[in-house]
C-alpha cells in the first residue's frame, strides 16, 4: 500500500445550485466521486439514505408517468402505499436502534484489524467498495437459504408487483439478521469507508425494481440490473434462489446462482403462497408464525433444529434449500384483491410528512449518525421468496 495514490479530500460537495443536486442523484446510480466520499472517521459519514428519499419518492412519480406514457398499468395505490409503510417502517426502527449493530464492527477494527489501510487511499475505497457487494450477497444469499432469516426478508418479497416503490418494502429487523457477515470486512476495512459503501451498495438496488428498463446490454455482464433483479423477485421455479448480488452480478455468475430472464415466461412475482394483505404490521411479523409451526411438526431436536436453520423448502431427508421436485410450480396467478387503503392512508400520510419534514435536503448538510444516536443502513436488502 505504500505506493497507494493520497487524493485530496474537499470537505464540501462541489458548489453550485445545480451540482449539489446532481450529486445526490449520481449516489443513486452509484455515480459518485472517492475523492468527494472518502472519510476519515465513522462521525463524518453523512447519512446519505435518508438524504435519499426525497429522489426515492420522485422516481416513483416517474416510473409512473413512464408506464402511463406507455400505456401499461400504473402502480397500484394500496400495494405503493403498504411498501413504502414498511421503509417507514424501517427509518423508525433506526431511530430506536440508533446504530447499535454497527458498534460490533467498529470494535473489531479497533481492537483486532490485521492492517491499517490509508483512509485517504482509492485503493482503500475501492476495496471497501468490492468487500462491501461481496458480503452483501452472502448476506443475501443466507437470507434465502435460512429459514428464520428469510422469515425477516420474506417482506421484501410479499408484493405481487415490481416497481420502484417495492425496493422501499423492507424488514424491520433484517439489519440485525444480517450485519454479522460484514463483521469479517472489519479486519481490514475501516468503518468509514465500510459505511459510506453500504449506503451507497443499497442506494443502488433502488432503482433496479423497475419493469420500465428492459436491458442495459453489455453492462448486463458486470453489474446487477432491472433485468436481473426481475428474475430474482420471481417466484417461477427456474428463479428461485438465483441472483443475490447488489451492485455486481459477478458473485452470482461465480458461485453458480446466476439465470438469466426468460422473456417469453411470463414473471410472476410475490411469494409462493402469497398474502392476501396491505396491512404492513401483519406482513413484517406473519411468516415467523410458519418457521414456529415446521420446527412443532418435526420429529426429533436435530430436525427441529434443521427446521430453523436450513431453507424454507427443507424437509428431512432433502438438500439444505429443499428438493425440486417438492417446490410448487407457479404458474399466472390473480394478485391479491384491491382492499382499501384508507385505514392505513392516515397513518402514512402521518409518518411519511414526519420524515421529510425532519430530512435534511438531500443537497443540503449532511447527517453523520454514526456514533451519536444515529441510525444504521441497511437499506435495500433484496430477497427473493425461498419459496
Amino acid at each position: 500500500m505504500a505506493n497507494a495514490t493520497v487524493l485530496p479530500l474537499p470537505r464540501h460537495p462541489v458548489g453550485g445550485l445545480l451540482a449539489q443536486p446532481l450529486e445526490g442523484l449520481g449516489r443513486m446510480f452509484y455515480m459518485v466521486e472517492p475523492e468527494l466520499t472518502t472519510y476519515k472517521t465513522p462521525e463524518e459519514v453523512p447519512f446519505f439514505f435518508r438524504q435519499a428519499w426525497p429522489y426515492f419518492l420522485a422516481f416513483i412519480v416517474l416510473e409512473n408517468l413512464v408506464l402511463w406514457l406507455e400505456h401499461k398499468p400504473l402502480s397500484r395505490l394500496n400495494d405503493s402505499l403498504t411498501s413504502i409503510s414498511h421503509g417507514i417502517f424501517q427509518e423508525c426502527g433506526r431511530l430506536v436502534f440508533r446504530g447499535a449493530e454497527h458498534w460490533m464492527y467498529i470494535y473489531i477494527y479497533e481492537n483486532f484489524r490485521l492492517a491499517e489501510l490509508p483512509w485517504d487511499s482509492a485503493i482503500t475505497w475501492y476495496l471497501a467498495l468490492v468487500g462491501v457487494d461481496f458480503c452483501y450477497y452472502w448476506v443475501h444469499r443466507a437470507s434465502h437459504e435460512v429459514h428464520i432469516l428469510w422469515a425477516q426478508h420474506q417482506v421484501h418479497h410479499s408484493s405481487e408487483d415490481y416497481n420502484l416503490a417495492v425496493g422501499l418494502r423492507q424488514s424491520l429487523l433484517q439489519g440485525w439478521c444480517g450485519f454479522v457477515f460484514y463483521l469479517p470486512m472489519a479486519l481490514i476495512v475501516p468503518p468509514a469507508h465500510f459505511l459510506t459503501h453500504q449506503q451507497f451498495n443499497l442506494l443502488y438496488q433502488f432503482w433496479i425494481h423497475t419493469e420500465t428498463v428492459q436491458t442495459l446490454g453489455p453492462l448486463e455482464w458486470v453489474f446487477n440490473t432491472p433485468k436481473h433483479h426481475r428474475v430474482h423477485h420471481g417466484s417461477n421455479l427456474y428463479c428461485l434462489d438465483k441472483n443475490y448480488g447488489g451492485f455486481l452480478i459477478i458473485w452470482d455468475r461465480l458461485f453458480g446462482t446466476f439465470a438469466e430472464e426468460r422473456p417469453k415466461e411470463e414473471t410472476v412475482y410475490g411469494l409462493v403462497f402469497n398474502q392476501p394483505s396491505f396491512n404492513p404490521f401483519y406482513l413484517q411479523i406473519f411468516y415467523n408464525k410458519n418457521v414456529i409451526n415446521k420446527v412443532r411438526a418435526m420429529n426429533g431436536w436435530k430436525n427441529k433444529v434443521s427446521a430453523v436453520v436450513k431453507g424454507p423448502s427443507w424437509l428431512p431427508g432433502r438438500p439444505w434449500t429443499g428438493a425440486e421436485e417438492d417446490k410448487i410450480d407457479v404458474s399466472r396467478k390473480a394478485r391479491t384483491c384491491t382492499l382499501g387503503t384508507r385505514p392505513y392512508y392516515s397513518f402514512f400520510v402521518r409518518v411519511l410528512g414526519t420524515l421529510t419534514s425532519t430530512a435534511t435536503p438531500p443537497w443540503g448538510r449532511s447527517e453523520t449518525p454514526w456514533t451519536r444516536g444515529g441510525t444504521n443502513n441497511v437499506g435495500f436488502q433484496n430477497g427473493q421468496d425461498g419459496n
